[in-house]
């Protein structure tokens, strides 16, 4: 339920930002857009880094991963989005967003093995054939909604990249983790804004950018990374999937109108893809290895059973020791069920 919760939240924030971007990003290039809104990201995770007690710290060799992640999700989804809101309308592009629980569904299910069951399988494809029926109403409106919600499908793919990428940084500090992304894609997008010569937004503008970036992607980042510490990539990636509704709902309360009938089809195919996810029940009995790893933690999951003189209160993080244990309960594929699985 924790890691629902925070993955709902995170969904909230960034779903809101999208028609939102749209409006603010008006008249700019899509690299100064991006570069603003990572910049405010990366202000909400200076913010909001913890002290090394009560989360592990990033380490050099976390260096190589961060810079895929920050390329992806903070360089081509962003840019991507922000090219594609200027030629649809928000409410499909935050519809179409729902495809990025595929693509992290998918990628968690290669690179790490998360369990995928039939259940699973319906609500991915319910996800895809609303993505079908959205490009569909778009295409009736004419070929430039088409490309829009196409330069959306790349930000969606780039964004469930990164997701899969950052499912290990999940156990570090999320606060270091979204400065670290945030300041590399900040800094990557606003050169290249520099030299295409993209046009300087309005102080307003830029201010109105940064705070979206601030909420919409960096506190928002930090939310998704605990959910995914508590739930799984696959699972993380599936309830986000909620983000373009909100998006779609801030739309339509900014006054944005006139969906046809395959917007209410690819809408009610996508919802129903979501909700069918969420019903997902995973229990067998399975076995922890003996392990030593570093994260934060609590004593009363059924999982962190050594000791402390005196006993700490609350979430704390240090290097400890987990002995072999084989036990039966439901669980989701968090940093301590990796376990694999049969056909």
């Amino acid at each position: 339920m924790r890691g629902g919760l925070l993955a709902v939240l995170a969904a909230l924030l960034f779903g809101v930002s999208t028609p939102l971007i749209q409006r603010l990003g008006a008249g700019l290039g899509a690299f100064t857009t991006a570069a603003l809104l990572y910049a405010g990201a990366a202000g909400a995770g200076a913010l909001l880094r913890q002290p090394a007690t009560r989360e592990a710290r990033l380490r050099r060799s976390d260096l190589g991963r961060l810079v895929r992640v920050a390329l992806a999700g903070a360089l081509v989804g962003p840019v991507a989005l922000a090219w594609g809101l200027q030629r649809t309308s928000g409410t499909s592009a935050s519809l179409m967003l729902t495809l990025e629980a595929v693509f992290t569904a998918a990628l968690a299910w290669r690179l790490y093995g998360e369990t995928l069951d039939r259940r699973v399988a319906a609500a991915m494809a319910l996800l895809v054939g609303g993505g079908v029926a959205l490009v569909l109403d778009q295409r009736a409106s004419g070929a430039v909604g088409v490309w829009g919600l196409l330069a959306v499908l790349v930000a969606t793919a780039a964004w469930g990249l990164d997701n899969a990428w950052s499912r290990p940084l999940a156990e570090r500090d999320p606060g270091q983790v979204v400065l670290a992304k945030a300041a590399m894609g900040a800094t990557c997008a606003g050169l290249v804004a520099v030299l295409s010569g993209e046009p300087l937004p309005g102080g307003a503008q830029a201010a109105g950018l940064l705070a979206v970036g601030a909420t919409g992607y960096g506190l928002s980042l930090r939310l998704y990374l605990l959910a995914q510490r508590h739930f799984g990539a696959a699972r993380t990636g599936s309830v986000f999937a909620l983000a373009p509704f909100f998006g779609a709902a801030a739309a339509w309360a900014l006054g944005e109108r006139g969906a046809g009938p395959l917007w209410w089809a690819g809408a009610a195919l996508m919802l129903a893809g979501v909700l069918l996810h969420l019903l997902e029940r995973h229990a067998h009995t399975h076995e922890h290895p003996a392990m030593d790893h570093e994260h934060a933690h609590t004593h009363d999951d059924g999982h962190h059973l050594h000791r402390h003189t005196p006993m700490p209160v609350g979430p704390h993080s240090h290097w400890h020791h987990h002995d072999l244990m084989r036990h039966t309960h439901p669980h989701v594929p968090d940093a301590h069920h990796r376990h694999a699985h049969g056909g």
